[in-house]
């Protein structure tokens, strides 16, 4: 979701819901749960996060505010078997087809029997992937056969198992589109807001909440927006008929909108009244220690709000037709009694459904990792922001293990990345202008924890995201209209999917990416444990430079020692120390071991070890990297 990162939005979430904060001891011990995850996960996982509808397309007009049939559009067929294989081969074992659900599309689709939607309240010609229309279908742009949408992306899923990947789709609990409309609602399914008492502010069972007496006024658009560009269309009359109005999907109890408000969708009520009060039973104390089971069994005998069911029968549909997991779009708006709730039902169809979730304050993490039965939430506000200041040449690599202090208990429910469909592209001028700067980043970020990594389609070439396609700033790539993604298009090479007009520096990326991230889900030792000795050498050694991160990652059959040079200009040479107290952790001799790189094979070293003390040489070139396994 395009987010309004503001103090007062944060402020009015938290009272809203009234969340618990949990505290966290710096000092707490790895958990039991998490012991057995280490036990019963040997490897690491990669999530593929693609958007659908510009993974295939190859039409390079990218008009502004272009129409699908002049910037074309990717179709779910595009995922052919050596598509989706040579994903697999990158190194992946999870793919998130990002904006499958149905959403707000302009263009006409009434033929099939869908309804136009209304250009006033849609971001985008193409639309927002989190502006959902029909929780029961699937995008109809994305099909060749519009009458056979939900079919298409069946035989997708398919054909994404059969390579050997799990699939993620999103679900966007705290918003759907204005219009929602199912045209696909299961039998004793019924649309969100089918049932409310529109003549009340709130009721427990309502969908949403209303201003009574009062009609929705489309935002007073501001520095030069128009919807569609400008475009002069019959829809586009600044009007939408709502009566009464509901509150927008970020909160904002307004019956008009700003136009920074996700003025789109609509919020939904999960039994929360305006004054705070939750209209639902809440976890007993300690039930955050309980496992998904026995949450299941506490919601089997209570009354809950009529969305959460709706919800909850919207995710169960999607798994029994083979999807492994999903995506919850920002999570932390939601109480967290509803994820318990939801997550449970979840876990009770499949035990190993991936269920990560977009949570952005820190002190909530472990409410919803524990209480609310998360499996994983993005590290963004501790980890991805502090890389990507060092990325970009003003940050501190000191500042990087204390997050991984702090985080220890959690370490696995945090999955890392440096790029998605909301940040800014890693060689685009606004961010690092260079995608080689990404590389020491995407070293860390994929090695310093046991939990999964995720990347972007294209980050992998060094997209840049520059195309201004409508709605939206260049630098992220485009999630609102119809376009392609040059280096993307560059790869598939007219459905070949060889990379056969790729340039020779974006064919060297994605071999640095199919190394790197193979390695991390063969590698035993990035699932055991992990120690950080940058603060040692800090004060144990000259050479130090905080430019540069050091950590050893080690199992009982594979230790590694693992160094990142994040300076783009100096090439370092000095004698890495490893502790005493590691050393006898390693159960390292006296003696000398070879120590080799297990990226590029290339680079070997000596490490010595005499009275308990170990050092090895470094040298590394600029924005250089090294896996060395202790031989």
């Amino acid at each position: 979701m395009k987010k309004i990162k503001s103090i007062t939005i944060l402020l009015v979430i938290l009272s809203f819901f009234g969340c618990k904060n949990e505290t966290k001891d710096v000092n707490t011990e790895t958990s039991r749960s998490d012991n057995e995850i280490k036990e019963n996960m040997k490897k690491k996982e990669v999530v593929y996060q693609v958007f659908t509808r510009l993974f295939g397309n190859t039409n390079t007009t990218n008009k502004p505010w272009g129409t699908l049939e002049e910037n074309g559009v990717g179709k779910f067929n595009d995922f052919t078997d050596l598509a989706l294989n040579e994903i697999k081969d990158l190194g992946v074992t999870h793919i998130w087809y990002t904006g499958v659900p149905h959403h707000d599309v302009i263009t006409d689709y009434t033929k099939y029997g869908i309804s136009n939607d209304d250009p006033d309240i849609v971001k985008g010609r193409a639309g927002s992937p989190y502006a959902v229309k029909d929780y029961y279908n699937v995008n109809p742009d994305l099909a060749m056969n519009v009458d056979n949408r939900l079919e298409e992306f069946e035989a997708l899923i398919e054909r994404s198992h059969k390579a050997g990947l799990k699939v993620i789709i999103d679900i966007v609990p705290n918003h759907v589109a204005r219009n929602y409309q199912s045209l696909s609602n299961p039998k004793g399914a019924s649309d969100f807001g089918a049932e409310d008492d529109k003549t009340k502010t709130y009721d427990v069972n309502n969908s949403f909440y209303y201003n009574p007496g009062e009609a929705f006024k489309v935002p007073e658009w501001k520095n030069g927006y128009q919807p569609l560009g400008g475009e002069k269309t019959d829809l586009v009359d600044s009007k939408f008929e709502e009566i009464p109005a509901k509150w927008t999907g970020n909160g904002s109890r307004a019956s008009q909108p700003d136009v920074n408000d996700w003025y789109e969708t609509v919020k939904v009520n999960y039994g929360i009244s305006p004054d705070g009060r939750k209209d639902f039973d809440e976890l007993p104390d300690g039930f955050e220690n309980e496992d998904y089971k026995k949450h299941f069994e506490f919601w089997s005998d209570k009354t809950v709000p009529s969305s959460w069911i709706k919800f909850k029968d919207i995710a169960l549909y999607w798994t029994a037709k083979g999807v492994d997991g999903f995506r919850y779009d920002m999570a932390e708006m939601v109480p967290v009694e509803f994820w318990s709730y939801m997550n449970s039902h979840i876990k009770m169809k499949n035990p190993d459904a991936f269920l990560l979730a977009e949570v952005y304050n820190p002190s909530l993490y472990r409410d919803y990792i524990k209480r609310g039965k998360m499996d994983y939430l993005y590290d963004k506000v501790q980890l991805y922001d502090t890389l990507k200041h060092v990325m970009q040449g003003h940050g501190s690599t000191d500042n990087i293990p204390p997050i991984l202090s702090d985080l220890g208990d959690i370490e696995h429910h945090m999955l890392h990345f440096l790029e998605n469909h909301d940040e800014q592209r890693i060689a685009s001028p606004e961010f690092a202008g260079s995608a080689e700067k990404g590389k020491p980043a995407m070293v860390v970020s994929a090695t310093s924890s046991t939990a999964p990594t995720m990347i972007y389609f294209g980050q992998e070439f060094g997209e840049l995201g520059a195309e201004d396609l409508g709605f939206g700033d260049p630098s992220r790539t485009s999630i609102f209209d119809y376009g392609s993604v040059p280096s993307m298009v560059r790869w598939v090479n007219d459905k070949k999917f060889d990379g056969g007009q790729s340039t020779k520096q974006e064919d060297k990326l994605r071999d640095f990416y199919k190394r790197l991230l193979n390695f991390t889900i063969n590698s035993s030792a990035l699932m055991g444990d992990y120690q950080d000795i940058q603060h040692y050498n800090h004060y144990n050694t000259e050479w130090y430079n905080d430019k540069v991160l050091s950590f050893v990652r080690w199992s009982e059959d594979e230790q590694l020692i693992i160094i990142s040079n994040f300076n783009a200009d100096n090439t370092y040479g000095f004698e890495l120390q490893l502790p005493e107290d590691l050393v006898q952790k390693l159960e390292l001799k006296d003696g000398e071991y070879e120590v080799k790189d297990q990226l590029y094979k290339t680079y070997t070293s000596t490490l010595k070890v005499e009275n308990g003390k170990a050092q090895v040489r470094i040298d590394i070139k600029p924005l250089e990297s090294f896996i060395l396994k202790i031989k």
